[in-house]
């Protein structure tokens, strides 16, 4: 496979997809994986007050469910999350945050299972016209098959009785070692 070239001719680095499942093996267990997705949602940038982790059936597939009330996401905050080792984030108010290198919810989200969403509403929410490809991808690729499907999973963040959140929902778990006892708890 050829590497994409930037204007300038450099190749664009690559990410092996095998990378995913490597560096979720970071996590010597499912609950080092979940704390470090609450330790997200506790940080100082996104300032949630509320967690809620669930365990749910979306369309017979057996899901775990991380929702927060915090800042949530714009589309710039978004991205950054989901690229390796960005991590811009600052000592709030004296508090020192505790993601600092732009790993955590690649590595956790991946330990607990093999496929994830990212849904967040933030005060600043603009939906463009090149956010449509984005949309097509989702709907291609999720359990979500309509907008309206989609649209309802994001109406569970204003159901925290907050206007801005983060809702995660991964799927097609991990079943080796202690994920099954992890949805049982949960």
């Amino acid at each position: 496979m050829a590497a994409a070239q930037t204007d300038y001719g450099v190749p664009k680095s690559m990410l092996c997809p095998k990378f995913l499942h490597s560096n979720s093996t970071s996590h010597t267990g499912p609950f080092s994986a979940i704390a470090e997705l609450i330790d997200n949602a506790y940080d100082t940038d996104v300032n949630a007050k509320q967690i809620w982790i669930d365990k749910t059936q979306i369309k017979d597939i057996e899901c775990l469910t991380f929702m927060d009330n915090g800042n949530g996401l714009n589309y710039e905050l978004m991205h950054r999350m989901l690229s390796f080792g960005y991590s811009d984030k600052k000592v709030v108010n004296g508090k020192h945050p505790i993601g600092m290198y732009g790993n955590g919810f690649k590595s956790g989200s991946m330990h607990l299972g093999q496929d994830a969403i990212v849904l967040s509403k933030s005060k600043n929410d603009l939906v463009m016209e090149e956010h449509q490809a984005s949309l097509r991808d989702i709907l291609d690729h999720s359990p979500f098959n309509t907008e309206e499907e989609l649209l309802t999973e994001l109406r569970a963040i204003e159901s925290s009785c907050s206007s801005t959140g983060t809702r995660i929902i991964i799927w097609n778990l991990r079943r080796s070692g202690f994920i099954p006892m992890v949805t049982r708890l949960i």
